[in-house]
């Protein structure tokens, strides 16, 4: 039978990326979690790990034993919360993982107000771009996780988890404030096929939806600057470099950005917002995923 605490540690080495990385959070030495790695490797009868200068990667039969392991190290911890439920105890912390633009918008009320109801328990917030985090809820190490699916990309597999869809926001066109396209009643793709775009880079889940897009409207976009992050979309279209689609979340915090704001007649892009648990979450994620939805 393999070992839960090399399987834990094996958990750990995955999310790390590193052995190095992994010793730090354990508080161990790097050569007693390479030790712990082979004789986990034994057990199994293949490696589990490739080893390079900037860290580890999983093999097929590592990422196998990822999400087995992930499920064993959060029904331990499930298993340790319940009973500390049962003598009174309420949880030390609460971890939230979340994507950048959401943490700017739909958290830090929520947040807020949780601490003021639960002033005794620390609130951790975590930056996961999606489609990372789900392994972090199996085992334990996300209490809730706030991920997001575009247009064009593979939603992941939840992994026995709960998902729940916590909103859908629209996509709005941006552009910078005169310019000429601004002053057009009927925008399409197919108009603004000469300008400069601004999109995340390829394969970055913006990106992908505005490739689709354009293949809907069968023109080619070009695009001039990358970027995911949208605030920096924001001010490069302030700056005239560009025009860009944005999540409408993100105009309610634009404040007196200079830009006009439009949609294109033939492209209605929108993402989904998800929450992931556990299928038994416990009283205060269900309580945060309220405040969230609220």
């Amino acid at each position: 039978m393999l070992d839960a605490h090399r399987l834990a540690l094996l958990a750990e080495v995955a999310h790390a990326g590193s052995i190095a990385g992994a010793a730090q959070r354990l508080s161990f030495t790097p050569s007693a979690v390479s030790q712990q790695l082979a004789k986990l490797e034994r057990d199994v009868g293949a490696p589990l790990v490739h080893r390079n200068p900037r860290g580890v990667t999983l093999t097929a039969v590592g990422e196998a034993l990822l999400t087995h392991a992930e499920t064993i190290v959060g029904e331990l911890l499930t298993a340790e919360r319940t009973v500390r439920a049962l003598l009174g105890e309420e949880p030390a912390q609460l971890t939230v993982g979340t994507f950048a633009s959401a943490g700017a918008t739909l958290v830090p009320a929520a947040l807020a107000g949780f601490r003021e109801a639960h002033p005794a328990v620390a609130l951790r917030l975590l930056d996961l771009e999606p489609p990372d985090g789900y392994g972090l809820v199996s085992s334990r190490e996300l209490d809730l996780l706030i991920t997001h699916h575009y247009p064009g990309a593979v939603l992941p597999d939840p992994r026995g988890l709960e998902r729940s869809l916590l909103r859908s926001e629209r996509f709005r066109l941006i552009l910078p404030v005169g310019h000429a396209k601004a002053a057009v009643r009927r925008l399409t793709l197919r108009g603004l096929a000469g300008e400069d775009w601004i999109s995340g880079s390829p394969g970055v889940p913006n990106r992908v939806c505005l490739e689709q897009l354009a293949d809907a409207a069968g023109v080619r976009l070009r695009v001039a600057h990358e970027s995911r992050d949208y605030q920096v979309i924001l001010a490069l279209v302030e700056a005239g470099l560009g025009i860009a689609f944005v999540p409408e979340s993100v105009l309610e915090r634009a404040g007196g950005a200079r830009i006009e704001v439009r949609d294109a007649a033939d492209a209605h892009p929108a993402r989904d917002v998800f929450l992931v648990h556990h299928k038994r979450p416990g009283r205060l994620v269900t309580e945060m995923a309220d405040r969230l939805r609220a």
